[in-house]
């Protein structure tokens, strides 16, 4: 399952994750910013399309919140297939932001990229500055379903 699982993530690397449009004070907004806040969008859907959580989200807590709910359990060591979540960080806009992707193999991962505002394959920390990893890792989670 987890071979299938991280095929379906890679094919929807792609715009399809750029707009989610909901009313706020009576006026449409798109809620992940053209693609730019969509790492939960990306990462739920997937989770949600294999029955491995009861829907998608728009955050990163309310996503990591239905995984408890759904079996997702933490592990000290990322497997394929597994779901990392990075440390907060205050993003252009001056908000606290968190960050969630798959991890694919090798320290490489699938998550949305703010720049690019799609999801891409990257090191799992986003590369090393002055000897330190940019991101830490704050959490993995692991699905007993994916051991088939």
């Amino acid at each position: 399952m987890s071979f299938l699982f991280l095929s379906f993530c890679e094919c929807f690397s792609n715009r399809l994750f750029r707009h989610f449009y909901v009313y706020k004070n009576d006026k449409r907004v798109n809620a992940v910013k053209n693609g730019r806040l969509s790492c939960a969008f990306f990462v739920s859907f997937i989770l949600h399309n294999f029955d491995l959580i009861k829907q998608s989200h728009l955050t990163v807590k309310s996503t990591i919140k239905d995984m408890q709910k759904s079996g997702w359990t933490k592990i000290k060591k990322p497997k394929k297939g597994a779901v990392i979540v990075w440390q907060e960080k205050i993003g252009s806009d001056g908000q606290v932001h968190k960050h969630i992707g798959f991890y694919v193999s090798y320290q490489r991962v699938i998550s949305n990229s703010f720049k690019k505002r799609t999801p891409i394959l990257h090191h799992w920390t986003f590369g090393l500055r002055s000897s330190k990893t940019y991101r830490q890792i704050t959490d993995i989670f692991w699905h007993h379903k994916l051991n088939n």
